[in-house]
């Protein structure tokens, strides 16, 4: 074996930002309803560790798959591409493509929301109706992050702050 195919061999295959995208996006559906994913594989025929590769985008949604998901999970095809990043970004050299969320603003906000605790975090937020509680829970989240509340809400957080 030469040199650049054991090269090769070591890269790790890194998954399509857009399967990625579409993979968040059943999770995030399938947390929605409370729903496991094992109860997603049985209505699909599959075992809950497929869903869990479609999940990661590890393994690729095809179209008839994604149409099953879609009546599964009660929403349309075009669901799961909603806010997904541009085909080109998508399309471009590796090195872009790990980024790929670099060029939307929002995408971190995607990867929040399909875990268990940005969704649940989320729904209960969305069912305070007083403006006035809702903006104090912001400056406590933002005191506890010790980040100014006035700062860029646009700005992407970095990997770390993402860990925690």
């Amino acid at each position: 074996m030469s040199d650049q195919s054991i090269a090769v061999e070591k890269i790790k295959k890194v998954p399509n930002p857009i399967d990625r995208y579409v993979g968040s996006r059943v999770r995030m559906r399938r947390v929605i309803l409370g729903m496991s994913q094992e109860k997603l594989g049985e209505a699909l025929g599959l075992t809950f560790q497929q869903v869990q590769k479609y999940e990661k985008g590890a393994n690729r949604i095809g179209a008839s798959r994604l149409q099953q998901i879609s009546r599964t999970l009660d929403v349309p095809p075009a669901f799961f591409f909603e806010g997904a990043p541009s085909f080109e970004a998508a399309a471009g050299p590796v090195e872009s493509r790990l980024g790929v969320g670099e060029d939307s603003n929002t995408s971190y906000v995607a990867d929040f929301l399909s875990t268990a605790e940005g969704l649940h975090l989320n729904m209960a937020f969305a069912r305070i109706h007083d403006p006035k509680v809702r903006k104090r829970i912001i400056d406590l989240v933002s005191a506890l992050a010790g980040e100014d509340i006035s700062g860029d809400l646009t700005r992407r957080p970095d990997e770390d702050e993402l860990r925690g």
